[in-house]
């Protein structure tokens, strides 16, 4: 999985309980994908974090070629039956 340095020094740092393995599955198989104004693009999934049983929204953020990870973090805000 390719990453830019923003989501390799800001991001991991902030949020260390993002697994790469679930951003890349989601930019894979998303619930919802959206492009941005800016051509990034937004990538919506389903996560099961350890200990818990109810999956959560990931949003993970991609630059204009759709691999390249950029930011990730979890969408209270997002309504899979709004989509």
């Amino acid at each position: 999985m390719k990453t830019t340095r923003y989501f390799e020094e800001q991001v991991r740092r902030k949020r260390p309980y993002i697994e790469r393995v679930w951003c890349a599955a989601i930019v894979a198989t998303p619930l919802h994908r959206e492009t941005q104004p800016d051509g990034r693009v937004r990538f919506w999934g389903e996560v099961v974090q350890p200990g818990q049983q109810a999956p959560r929204i990931l949003r993970v953020v991609t630059l204009a070629d759709g691999e390249t990870v950029h930011n990730a973090f979890f969408d209270r805000g997002f309504r899979k039956d709004e989509r």
